[in-house]
């Protein structure tokens, strides 16, 4: 004997009323809490991969290339910081997703983490998502390109190497 079709919807109606009224009483007594990003270890060995791919010859080579990274991703970190608070959450969902040993390896094709991560393999995800034909890919590798060179050119001690001599010392 099955359940009559009227008594299943007005059932379905009230379960989703129910469902909506819970939702709405979890909102309102939840109070709203700007959450700054926050540059966990995940992220961070995301960056410590990336980082050299973009940045290829530009970094400098022995002792000091493992300091050089190191402030570069904290000028990125300082960077995201200074982003309206949504802009802020859409970068923690990028470095969630690439956080997240599924989608790290489906959307970038990087097994085994980042701290294992070759240089050829961030290159060639990161040229494939410059050229991929879903724009928000395409918005992600901007984002992370972005960053990287800005925190990197935010440096003095990248100046020399562009010819750039810093600020004129009369506004400075």
């Amino acid at each position: 004997m099955g359940t009559p079709r009227r008594t299943f919807l007005k059932a379905g109606g009230l379960a989703a009323l129910a469902l909506a009224g819970g939702g709405a009483f979890y909102r309102a007594t939840q109070a709203e809490v700007p959450q700054r990003f926050a540059l966990d270890g995940e992220a961070r060995a995301a960056l410590h991969a990336i980082a050299p791919a973009i940045l290829a010859g530009a970094l400098p080579q022995g002792a000091s290339r493992e300091a050089a990274l190191s402030s570069t991703i904290d000028g990125i970190h300082q960077a995201i910081l200074g982003l309206p608070p949504a802009t802020q959450k859409e970068v923690q969902d990028l470095f969630g997703l690439l956080a997240l040993a599924p989608a790290r390896r489906l959307l970038t094709g990087v097994s085994g983490g980042w701290e294992h991560a070759r240089i050829e393999d961030v290159s060639a995800f990161l040229q494939d998502w410059r050229l991929h034909r879903i724009k928000l890919l395409r918005s992600a590798y901007h984002a992370l390109h972005d960053l990287v060179l800005g925190a990197w050119y935010a440096q003095p001690a990248s100046w020399p190497a562009t010819g750039y001599p810093g600020p004129i010392k009369e506004l400075a």
